[in-house]
Formats: structure tokens, sequence, C-alpha cells
């Protein structure tokens, strides 16, 4: 995932999460802005109930790499926060929830009329 695809300011995230509606699936708590920039970027947030320092980075890791899989719309701002529920998944199952929850939100290529 390119460095222009992340969502890096506290300023970002604060304004992303205020104005925005969650959509929450499972263990996914997902925060959408749309705008008219000719690009998508996302925030991750996992929080210490999740685990350690180290378990929170891999969580961050493998929901990175499951992002970089996909290509997505452009004109979006997301925030993924994610509970501590995650620690019972496997990456299969990470995987395949948080595809389905980007593509209920329009996010991905393709999947319009899903």
């Amino acid at each position: 995932m390119n460095k222009e695809h992340i969502v890096k300011s506290n300023i970002d995230f604060q304004r992303i999460i205020k104005n925005n509606k969650p959509y929450k699936y499972k263990e996914y708590i997902l925060y959408v802005e749309r705008n008219k920039e000719n690009n998508y970027r996302f925030g991750f947030s996992v929080g210490k109930k999740v685990g350690k320092a180290v378990t929170r980075n891999k969580v961050k890791r493998q929901l990175r790499h499951i992002v970089a899989k996909k290509d997505y719309q452009n004109g979006f701002n997301c925030i993924i926060i994610v509970s501590s529920n995650i620690l019972n998944k496997s990456y299969n199952e990470m995987e395949q929830n948080l595809l389905e929850v980007l593509s209920r939100n329009n996010l991905i290529k393709g999947d319009k009329d899903e």
C-alpha cells in the first residue's frame, strides 16, 4: 500500500470520525468520507484492548495487506476501527469480513451492483 493511500494525521482521523456515521459489521467499524479528490485513503485504528503493541501492529499489517490486494473507487477517505474480537479470527476470516464490509459500502471497483 502506497503512502499516498494512508490517513496518518490525527486531525484527519478526528474529522472523518466526527462528521460521518459509523457502519458496523462484525469486528469492524467503518467511517467513510466521500470527497472529490482523485484518490482514496485508508486509516486503521487498533485499540489497546486488542493486545500489546506487537499484536496490534500485526493486526494492522494484516489489514494493510488485505486492503492492498484490491482496486478501489476514487474519492473517499476510510477509517477502519477494529474490535478485540479480531483475535478470535483467522486471516482468511478477517479478509472475507473486511472485503464484505468494503463491498457493501461500494468502495471496491466493479462491486457497484451488489
